[in-house]
């Protein structure tokens, strides 16, 4: 039997639920990728669980730790933890498989209705994961991002080099990608495992990270941000004792190039009407320097072609090096322009396979079902 709607005011009202709803908490898997970290493992997981035991009404909830083949003893040391702790579980993979892979590993081992990937380094603070569960709840969305890039997100402490890198490869993902997406090399994020299952994942390493949201813009997905806090106050205090797997700069470079799978198109198109302009530029140059010499050719040489051909050859004589540049120059741009229209067309075309082969993947579980 549904209980009744007590009316509250607009910021206190509470949905309907039945008894069989409440009775029935939604669960939530946290994936921790971790390689070399035994200085914080123990550390950061304690935060992680007693945050999580305060959300224990609202959820079931487990932690996964995927240590990816850490050297150090961040295993055995996990594995020790999750002995007194039963909501954490530790898979381990048997050598260094990359960022990418550690993700991968846990989506797949991920039992929980909502999956959220957290850093172990909590460089975004625990308190973000109930932000990001209560986001993709109201909103209905497929992935929720925690962005420090959108308005009324901040970073402290971040070093000034990478904080500049980071911003400048995602700057030139959001120009190359469609929709309102401020963060695309974060990992910090929530999402629906049901969306997960859709996905056909290839990376193994840090561009995972934009991949998934090009995967999931192709399907169509709600994608939306909440402001974050980065935050490296916690993590700098290591100093050199800490040698995070990360590998933020390879990462963020991998995730630079990985941001022209979005749109090629443009980066072609963009850097051929480039070259276009310099060469129509030239060719003006030449014909305006054409036109100039012409009074200059005497009359008696011939009809208007001859003096033109004439002046054209004067031209050329004075600056050989124009006509060479200006050739070069429109045929380069050319090239460019027919690349960026057949990796238009060649993108149209994934696209389309994509969605083929996701709907036939969702026919065959349904039909295993």
């Amino acid at each position: 039997m549904t209980e009744k709607t007590i009316l509250l005011p607009d910021s206190e009202q509470k949905p309907e639920y039945t008894r069989d709803q409440k009775a029935k908490k939604p669960s939530v898997s946290i994936i921790t990728p971790a390689f070399n970290e035994a200085v914080i493992v123990v550390e950061n997981l304690l935060v992680l669980s007693n945050y999580m035991q305060t959300l224990s009404e609202q959820y079931d909830w487990e932690i996964m730790v995927i240590n990816d083949g850490s050297t150090d003893g961040t295993g055995a040391i996990a594995d020790e933890f999750s002995r007194h702790h039963p909501n954490i579980r530790v898979i381990h993979h048997s050598e260094n498989r990359n960022l990418g892979a550690a993700l991968q590993t846990g989506f797949n081992k991920a039992s929980g209705d909502y999956v959220i990937v957290m850093d172990l380094d909590l460089t975004y603070s625990e308190h973000h994961i109930e932000a990001m569960l209560t986001k993709i709840r109201d909103s209905n969305a497929d992935m929720v991002i925690a962005s420090p890039y959108m308005k009324g997100g901040k970073n402290t402490s971040v070093p000034f080099f990478r904080l500049m890198l980071s911003r400048v490869v995602n700057w030139l993902m959001q120009w190359m990608a469609p929709g309102k997406i401020s963060t695309f090399t974060g990992m910090v994020r929530a999402y629906k495992r049901s969306f997960l299952k859709k996905l056909n994942l290839k990376s193994t390493t840090y561009s995972i990270n934009p991949e998934i949201i090009f995967k999931g813009q192709i399907l169509r997905a709600k994608i939306v941000e909440i402001p974050a806090h980065l935050d490296w106050t916690r993590q700098n205090k290591f100093g050199k004792t800490r040698k995070s797997g990360i590998r933020i700069f390879n990462g963020i470079a991998g995730g630079l190039m990985s941001g022209f799978i979005f749109r090629p198109y443009i980066v072609f198109m963009t850097v051929g009407l480039i070259f276009l302009i310099v060469a129509f530029y030239i060719i003006a140059w030449i014909f305006i320097q054409t036109f100039q010499a012409l009074p200059e050719i005497a009359l008696e040489l011939g009809n208007i072609e001859d003096r033109f051909g004439m002046a054209v050859a004067k031209v050329f004589q004075e600056r050989p090096y124009s006509f060479m540049v200006g050739g070069i120059t429109l045929v380069v741009a050319l090239q460019i322009l027919g690349i960026g229209f057949l990796s238009l067309q060649n993108k149209r075309y994934f696209d389309e396979l994509f969605h083929i082969n996701t709907t036939l993947l969702k026919e065959k579980e349904n039909q295993e079902k």
